[in-house]
Order: structure tokens, then sequence, then C-alpha cells
């Protein structure tokens, strides 16, 4: 019974995470190539993959990934300090908090795209709205965890620095913002996915200019569904990439924090 459940598993190395899109990639094909599954919105997965490479409109998409890559870093590094700024002011000063906090918090709960509007009207359709679209999409994530890291400091840590007697920069940087590093992090993986989407829903939304929201809203109006597809999947995969590449690098950063470190 052991070795046939061991031989039903797939093999060793193999994404489990994978399996449910390649069975649906797999009856895709087999749906549209026998012609079962037949429209003029129809595609198949072999036009979809020919499609960066082969046809014209389609290899557009290199230069749309790499024009957000540069957006979503302007921005994210725009956003990502002042939600740090703040979230530290807040976090750490009782009056800032009771100053700040409750304008901030209630800017928070304004729907993400219900910025868009306001921005254009005061900056237009160019790429200062665009920055400051994904500047205001990190940033909430990033104040949010930041200030409930440092309001859940353990007090044992603040009654050490006054028995130490710690100056006030050595005390955040020694003690404060290492105990709140671990809720930091949780931030920094929402404010880069939540920029991501912020990003390219900017160029989707505003549409003007290079871009991978561009590309697809393009692709949307030509009725090329092939190329929105195109589109979806690399827009997917690079959301995936940023969350792996920023959970291994706080998990670096934290190795204290780390499932293994505990076991």
């Amino acid at each position: 019974m052991a070795e046939q459940a061991s031989s039903s598993l797939p093999p060793a190395g193999f994404p489990r995470g994978a399996v449910i899109p390649a069975a649906l990639v797999v009856l895709w094909a087999a749906l549209t190539e026998t012609g079962l599954w037949h429209g003029p919105l129809v595609v198949s997965p072999s036009q979809v993959l020919a499609v960066p490479f082969l046809d014209a409109s389609g290899r557009e998409i290199w230069a749309g990934v790499g024009a957000s890559l540069l957006r979503l870093a302007a921005g994210t590094a725009i956003g990502a300090a002042a939600g740090l700024a703040a979230g530290l002011f807040v976090g750490m000063s009782r009056r800032g908090g009771l100053a700040l906090s409750p304008t901030l918090h209630t800017l928070r709960q304004i729907a993400l795209f219900a910025w868009i509007p306001l921005l254009t009207s005061w900056f237009g359709n160019g790429e200062a709205t665009k920055l400051c679209f994904v500047a205001i999409s990190t940033f909430f994530p990033l104040f949010l965890a930041t200030e409930q890291g440092l309001r859940t400091v353990p007090a044992t840590l603040r009654e050490v620095a006054g028995v130490l007697h710690l100056s006030r920069r050595r005390t955040i940087t020694a003690l404060l913002l290492p105990a709140a590093l671990p809720s930091i992090g949780v931030g920094v993986q929402i404010a880069l996915i939540s920029a991501w989407i912020g990003t390219v829903g900017a160029e989707y939304a505003i549409g003007n200019g290079r871009g991978l929201g561009s590309y697809i809203a393009s692709a949307r109006d030509q009725f090329r569904m092939d190329i929105v597809i195109v589109g979806v999947a690399v827009l997917a995969a690079v959301g995936a990439g940023l969350h792996y590449l920023s959970r291994a690098a706080i998990a670096r950063l934290t190795p204290w924090n780390s499932p293994r470190s505990s076991a």
C-alpha cells in the first residue's frame, strides 16, 4: 500500500503547486486542438506560446514588461520610504500616533483604484500619475505593518533600553527595529504585490505609454485573446516571482523568525 501511494505522487523536486495548472493547460490544449472548443475568441496554447516570439504585436510584451518593472521600482521606492517613515513616526511617538494615525487609517479605507480619477485630475494622464498610484499602493501596507510591528514590541525590551541608558537612536536601531522586523517583512511582501497590481492597473486604466497594463488593454481593444492571455500569464509570473524573492530576502534578514530555526 505504501509503495502504491508513493508511486502515485509526483516525482521528487516536482512543484506540486504546478499540478492543477498543468492539468488545466493539457485540458485546454485537448479541447482546442480537437475542435471541441472553438469560436472567434478561442485560442490554443500553441498559439499563445508563439505570440511573444513570432507575432509583431506580441513581441511588444518584452518592452512593456521592462517599462512596468522600471515604473514599479520607482513608485515602490517612493511609497516604501514614505510608509516606513510614517510607520516609525506613528509607532514610536504617542503624540505622533494621536495626530497622524487617525487620518492615515481613514485614507487607508479608500479603495485603491478610487484614487485614479483624483490623481488624473491633479497630474493628468502621464507618468506622474502612475508613479503616485504605485507609491500609494506601496505606502499603506508598509505603514500599517511598521506601525503594528513597533506597537507590539514587548515592554521588556523598552525597559532594557532604560536600564542600559541607551540613546534614542541606539534604542531604535538595536532593539525596536529588530523586534519589529518580522512584521515589517510581512508588510514588504504585501506592499510589493500591491505595488505590482497598482502598476499594471494604472497602466491598464490610463492606457497611454508603454507597460504591461497598456499591452493588455491594447490587445483587448483588438480582440487579440492570444496576446491578452500572454499578458495575464506574465503578470501572474512576475507577481509570483516578486513574492518568492521578497519572502526569501525577509527569511534571510530574520533567521530567528524562520520555522526551521524554531524546529
